[in-house]
């Protein structure tokens, strides 16, 4: 009897890359190593798939595939692009498929958010009916925790860190200044629906007077008035004002403080700053200096100073993944299961990509103060564990040593080439 050939699995990054995604990168290739598997990485995430550019992993040496665990952003690249309805476009899925056919994938690992759930979704549903079955697995992976059912996302928990870290040695900066230059701070952060990013700062503030003093979360109409005595409080009771404000701050009418007024690729509002609208709202009614900074892209690539538990679980969770493709699982995502605060402990969980694709998850109100402005205690709780523990990349000459990855091609096999839809 002929023996079935081991089919080979195709990897790929998503979206806006973490400190931490390179670690499931990591999970997924030594733990299909260990099962004879050959994984090619998309190039530029799904677009790999579709331009037939893809890169085999199984060229790169184990020091390097081992390195990932320390090197932010994503290795093999990523790109904002979402497949669109089977209906609207067949083209993209039968170009899929006929990539995976010519280079005998059977496996597909899609390390995302919400969007890149569905894409995965999709491409469960369809490949059967195209003809060439596969084990869809997601992988977990976005800065804004915003995935429901898992207990916490792989990247959050190195942003939060960082966050927390930025606002209590900012708010001790702008302290020691106050009585002469400036008394104001205002620190954004990424959250567009969801205020997780922005709460992680308030982990800062252990005792009364410590930065940061109010808290802008996305779930909290936006309340002028009441913001502005709040600010003037801090400035007479502490001599400075520290503030954290997410991306998605809204007035009460809904629309974002920050609305850019352009769309972005997957079709959200693209957010112009809340930062400068804030401190210049301050300064205009209140008078105060100040200064305000955006950490965009620092805190979600800030590898220096990522969490020894969310480098854990982002690999624990690309590891899970090519495991339960291999018993045959499909259209399911591993998830963070979380069994106790004190101790802190947690085990892997699946669910379905159907329940998880599309659907954001809010803070609860309960993890925000009746006043709007900080987080409570249940909030801090279940924060705490995940920035907890240090995982520093080495050094050399002062500066933390990165892997470059050969991003080696894999030979072409299709002689038509494909071209995006608009």
């Amino acid at each position: 009897m002929k023996k079935t050939k081991q089919p080979n699995a195709f990897y790929a990054q998503s979206g806006g890359v973490t400190a931490v995604i390179n670690a499931s990168a990591c999970g997924v290739i030594e733990t299909a190593r260990e099962h004879k598997i050959k994984v090619y990485a998309g190039r530029d995430g799904i677009l790999g798939a579709l331009h037939e550019d893809l890169i085999d992993t199984s060229k790169e040496s184990k020091k390097n595939i081992a390195a990932l665990m320390y090197t932010p952003a994503g290795a093999f690249g990523t790109c904002r692009y979402k497949l669109k309805s089977f209906e609207e476009n067949r083209a993209e899925y039968e170009r899929l498929i006929e990539v995976f056919e010519a280079h005998n994938i059977g496996y597909f690992f899609y390390n995302g958010g919400g969007d890149s759930m569905d894409t995965a979704n999709k491409v469960s549903q369809l490949s059967a009916k195209l003809g060439h079955p596969l084990r869809c697995i997601g992988i977990p992976k976005t800065v804004d925790n915003d995935l429901p059912l898992t207990d916490n996302c792989p990247g959050f928990g190195s942003v939060a860190k960082y966050v927390a870290v930025s606002i209590r040695e900012a708010g001790l900066d702008v302290k020691s200044m106050a009585r002469t230059s400036t008394k104001i701070f205002v620190m954004e952060v990424m959250g567009r629906h969801a205020g997780w990013i922005a709460a992680s700062g308030g982990l800062a503030a252990e005792k009364a007077g410590d930065a940061p003093h109010i808290i802008l979360f996305p779930e909290i109409a936006f309340n002028r008035e009441k913001f502005l005595k709040r600010v003037n409080r801090c400035v007479k009771k502490f001599g400075f004002c520290a503030i954290v404000v997410s991306e998605g701050l809204r007035h009460p009418d809904g629309k974002f403080v920050a609305d850019a007024g352009i769309l972005d690729a997957f079709g959200h509002k693209q957010l112009g700053g809340a930062a400068p609208v804030i401190s210049n709202l301050i300064k205009s009614e209140l008078g105060y200096k100040y200064h305000w900074a955006l950490s965009d892209y620092l805190q979600r690539s800030a590898r220096h100073i990522a969490s020894e538990t969310d480098l854990k679980q982002a690999y624990a969770l690309g590891k899970a993944a090519v495991n339960m493709a291999v018993k045959g699982k499909n259209a399911v995502m591993p998830i963070i299961v979380r069994k106790s605060n004190k101790p802190y402990r947690w085990s892997i969980g699946e669910a379905k990509l159907a329940d998880v694709a599309n659907i954001e998850k809010a803070m609860p109100r309960n993890f925000i103060t009746a006043d709007g402005f900080g987080i409570t205690e249940a909030c801090r709780q279940y924060l705490q564990p995940l920035i907890k523990g240090e995982a520093y990349p080495p050094y050399k000459n002062g500066l933390p040593q990165y892997v470059e990855l050969n991003n080696v091609a894999v030979p072409k096999k299709l002689k038509r080439k494909f071209k995006l839809s608009a």
